[in-house]
Order: structure tokens, then C-alpha cells, then sequence
């Protein structure tokens, strides 16, 4: 009798995200968006949520919510130095415009924050999603 491997137990003392819900009036187009400018692939439904595996252990789980406004949200993903050219070019293809800031003032760059590049966007719903190739240095 074989038994599938199960990923290690994260330590006690630590916690661990593993999924998120991300609102969205199409759950279909969104999760789809982000998968294209990720270079990722969307996954099979489950229950009413659509996932899209981040491949770091961690899921964002499109819930689809018709019933009042999506209010925007912010998700910033650590992405490789050699893929972020490949996305900002997605980016270009989709005709969606990215910005150096959060503030999306800065319209066709990217910034250069500690040490590394980065870029925010709106995706389909109006949440800010930011790629960057250096997580932010924190006091």
C-alpha cells in the first residue's frame, strides 16, 4: 500500500498562509488575467472558488461576488528577476498600463526599490497588484 507525500509540517511556531479569497465580478476573467501576466495557469474549481496555484504553497482563490461592488485590495508577488521583463511585456499585450507607485502616477515605468524593479496594476476588479524582484527591506 502506497501513501502520497505530504508536504512538511510547518514548524509550530510559525504560521504559514495558504490561501486567500479574492473577490471578483468574474472569477473566470480574473483568475485567467493573473495567470497570464504571471506566467501561471488556473486551476480546477473548487467549490465556488476558482484557484490560482502561486506555486510558493500559497493559493489565491477567486470567489465570484455579484451582489455589491468589489472593493480593491492590494497583492504584491516576489517574482524572478529574469521573468519580470516577460511580464511587464504581458502587461504591454493586455494593454493594461503599469506604474513605478502604488499611487499609479507614474504611468509606463517601473521602480527600482531596494535594489530590484517592481511595477503596480489594476487587475480586472480594480485591485492593485504589484510584481516585484526584491521584497521590501522592513525596519
Amino acid at each position: 500500500m502506497s501513501h502520497a507525500p505530504h508536504a512538511p509540517e510547518p514548524p509550530a511556531t510559525v504560521a504559514h498562509l495558504d490561501h486567500t479569497a479574492v473577490y471578483a465580478s468574474d472569477r473566470q476573467l480574473s483568475a485567467e488575467f493573473l495567470a497570464a501576466v504571471l506566467g501561471l495557469k488556473v486551476g480546477a474549481p473548487f467549490g465556488p472558488f476558482l484557484p490560482v496555484d502561486l506555486g510558493n504553497g500559497v493559493t489565491l482563490d477567486y470567489y465570484e461576488k455579484t451582489d455589491e461592488p468589489i472593493q480593491g485590495q492590494h497583492y504584491a508577488f516576489l517574482v524572478p528577476e529574469e521573468q519580470f521583463d516577460t511580464m511587464i511585456a504581458r502587461l504591454e499585450v493586455l494593454g493594461v498600463t503599469y506604474y513605478a507607485d502604488p499611487s499609479h502616477t507614474e504611468p509606463g515605468r517601473v521602480n527600482d526599490l531596494f535594489g530590484g524593479r517592481g511595477a503596480y496594476f489594476d487587475d480586472p476588479d480594480g485591485h492593485n497588484m504589484e510584481i516585484m524582484t526584491r521584497p521590501y527591506v522592513r525596519p
